[in-house]
């Protein structure tokens, strides 16, 4: 899966996409807020050994421009379309959810609870997991029970098992594990970090996940970048993955990865 804010409209990806195009491909959008937002003030983004520090502000056309020009442009290119939403209060996720739900081609949702500082992006504040749990319920009971709604989580080795555990119980379909952890950037303003660097931390949060809770589907994200990196969080437990910072890196990530998988090991060696 592309995740969240890393593909653009998707307009962006497609000349990267390969010979599938995007047909087929599981897209999360960046996060669709109900007003439009002009995101941070720049540098928003700064590389750093191993990933990148990032405080975007979450720009986005809000969600009555989403769906007239950017869901129906993904529809037509054969997206999977799941729709990342934020809000700052439940009653804003949850009208989110309800007029998402009547709109044609969206596959399902993703409830972003597990930003790196609620706060400063003008964020529902999850400070704990019945928070998050609150607002995955309030988001079910607007959005069809037939269609998955994926709740994103921090990769907070202490907390991670409960948090899945709540928004499961909550009406979760699966977990996200896991978002950017908080940090900062050059100038001391608050950010998420991303990528390489969070591997490991997100690898041991999708196996405990994974051990404690086995009925609950969960999608690795973190440092996605190669087939081997890719089979490493399957291999921990997770039935997908999502593949973020690389793209922004190599926009042909997603591509290779959807060929290469497709191959047993044996035929990627030779």
């Amino acid at each position: 899966m592309v995740a969240s804010g890393c593909g653009g409209t998707g307009r962006e990806l497609s000349a990267y996409a390969g010979p599938e195009g995007l047909d087929g491909l599981d897209f999360v959008t960046r996060s669709i807020t109900l007003d439009a937002r002009s995101g941070a003030r720049g540098p928003r983004v700064a590389e750093v050994p191993g990933g990148l520090v990032s405080a975007v502000g979450l720009p986005n056309p809000g969600l009555e421009h989403f769906l007239a020009t950017e869901l129906p442009w993904l529809v037509r290119a054969g997206v999977r379309v799941v729709v990342s939403i934020a809000g700052a209060t439940m009653g804003e996720y949850a009208d989110l959810a309800g007029r998402l739900g009547r709109a044609p081609g969206v596959v399902g949702l993703e409830v972003n609870v597990g930003a790196p500082d609620e706060t400063s992006d003008g964020l529902y504040e999850v400070r704990e997991p019945y928070h998050a749990a609150s607002v995955v319920a309030a988001v079910r009971r607007e959005f069809a029970s037939d269609r998955p709604v994926l709740a994103k989580l921090r990769p907070d080795v202490s907390r991670v098992v409960e948090g899945a555990r709540a928004c499961h119980e909550a009406g979760a379909t699966a977990v996200v594990v896991g978002n950017a952890v908080p940090a900062a950037l050059p100038d001391g303003r608050p950010g998420g970090l991303s990528g390489p660097a969070l591997a490991p931390i997100a690898l041991r949060c999708v196996a405990a996940v994974s051990r404690a809770l086995p009925a609950v589907p969960v999608i690795g994200c973190g440092g996605v970048h190669d087939v081997d990196s890719a089979r490493a969080y399957l291999a921990a437990g997770a039935t997908s993955v999502q593949v973020g910072t690389a793209m922004l890196h190599d926009p042909t990530t997603v591509a290779r990865l959807r060929a290469s998988l497709d191959q047993p090991p044996h035929q990627e060696d030779a």
